[in-house]
């Protein structure tokens, strides 16, 4: 049977380690779904914090970029820090095939077979453990709610589908997310549910468990949350009723709700915010839209057009005061289970910085974010069915209307700036990933700097 490596590591010698990791790690960071650096290689590999977990078990923050390794306190730009959880074996284990990384040639690890724990259900296992008795474990913190035990013993699965983190789910019951990019800071994935299990708001699964840093600083490193298992996702519910030709006008309207509750909690749960300047944001919107445009030459005939959108916000109705507010709000974060709609997934962009997801903003970008989603759900296949998405579109700002006491529909000005923002954004992502899909974004630009609708 593949024994674990006995490891005592000691975080004041990083650099022994590192000098056996390093060549590892440099292959197999660019490969994972969730690095952000896919378009370079790996040019600095520093070691931030290490600790043994388990017997074998490494949990490792480690810095990548193209400068120097930054002193604790702080990551330079252009830098990044990545959690990783790291199984080191005496011996290969072949039920691990899919999670190897690789064997160390050098170094003090010299011999050992490396393996990404969270895919060892072994480690999965003890790592739930670790959440279910609060504690310390070097620079880490366990902690939970105790009014929401977590029973032992529960099977876990890692999900494939995820994208900038890695999920585990034990037994159905719950789902803890890891955080894979790490940014000093309590990640909003588990301040905002937090918050809002204290408004009493049950749109959103309340954490009972999490886990998080010292050093180099302060962090959150993961959350676990009841799974909904009978649960799905708006965006495959949405794409199901357009492939069979049903109406989604019924489903839109309660999610528009839904979305109003979150925001009406989320109103209560955090301090107000200082008035907004449009300007401000219309500057900003504005600069966004001339990057864009010098990447993206089908974006330039428009661009006169999309900055008098973005202008009028100086002279519009100024809306709802900035607020807390989801962040990245679509289709893909939210879920239906019966009859109701849960809001999911509060970590904002990861791109971001942690201090600009956490901030104020409008709640129309969210209610913007989730007219996109319409939109592509509509463009998935041929014929594209623009219809569709506006009837979802109107019946999902009635719906939010009926609950939040306006309609953002009025807003008219202020809507139609934060859609063109966000598919602005949309058209850069799709020239740089999905070239394929561009026309899904550059038909709402048309749209909204032809028609201005």
């Amino acid at each position: 049977m593949p024994k674990t490596a006995p490891l005592r590591p000691r975080r004041t010698h990083l650099a022994e380690p590192m000098a056996s990791l390093g060549g590892l790690l440099r292959e197999w960071l660019p490969r994972q779904r969730w690095f952000a650096g896919k378009d370079r290689p790996v040019a600095d590999l520093g070691l931030l914090s290490m600790t043994e977990l388990f017997p074998g078990c490494l949990h490792l923050l480690v810095h990548t970029g193209h400068g120097t390794v930054p002193a604790p306190g702080g990551t330079p730009p252009g830098g990044d820090c990545y959690q990783l959880l790291l199984n080191l074996r005496t011996q290969p284990s072949p039920r691990l095939g899919r999670a190897l990384i690789g064997q160390v040639q050098d170094g003090s690890l010299a011999g050992l077979t490396v393996y990404d724990a969270l895919q060892d259900p072994r480690t999965a296992q003890l790592l739930l453990e670790r959440l279910r008795h609060p504690g310390k474990a070097g620079p880490l913190r366990f902690d939970a709610d105790p009014d929401r035990p977590v029973p032992a013993g529960l099977a876990p699965r890692l999900l494939d589908a995820e994208q900038s983190n890695s999920s585990l789910v034990y037994g159905d019951e719950f789902i803890l997310k890891v955080f894979r990019r790490i940014q000093p800071g309590v990640n909003p994935d588990l301040e905002v549910p937090a918050a809002l299990a204290l408004q009493g708001c049950d749109r959103v699964p309340a954490p009972v468990a999490w886990f998080r840093t010292s050093h180099p600083y302060e962090a959150t490193l993961g959350v676990l949350q009841p799974f909904l298992h009978d649960a799905t996702d708006g965006w495959t519910l949405a794409l199901d009723a357009l492939a069979g030709g049903d109406d989604f006008t019924a489903q839109a309207h309660e999610l528009g709700r839904a979305t109003a509750d979150v925001h009406l909690a989320l109103a209560s749960a955090f301090p107000a915010a200082a008035p907004g300047e449009n300007g401000r944001t219309a500057t900003a919107m504005t600069e966004r839209l001339t990057d864009a445009a010098h990447c993206v030459p089908a974006l330039r005939p428009f661009v006169p057009r999309l900055r008098a959108a973005f202008a009028a916000l100086t002279t519009c109705d100024v809306g709802p005061p900035a607020q807390r507010i989801h962040g990245d709000l679509h289709l893909g974060q939210v879920l239906r289970a019966g009859r109701d709609w849960f809001v999911i997934d509060f970590e904002g962009e990861p791109s971001r910085p942690l201090t600009e997801r956490r901030s104020a903003h409008s709640p129309v970008r969210d209610i913007a974010g989730m007219l996109r989603s319409f939109d592509y759900a509509a463009r998935q296949r041929r014929p594209w069915r623009p219809e569709w998405a506006r009837r979802c579109r109107e019946a999902y700002c009635a719906g939010y209307a009926t609950r939040a006491g306006w309609d953002p529909r009025k807003k008219h000005g202020l809507l139609r700036a934060y859609e063109t923002d966000r598919a602005v954004y949309e058209v850069l992502y799709e020239a740089r990933h999905r070239p394929d899909w561009l026309p899904v974004p550059m038909a709402a630009i048309e749209r909204l700097a032809v028609r201005g609708d």
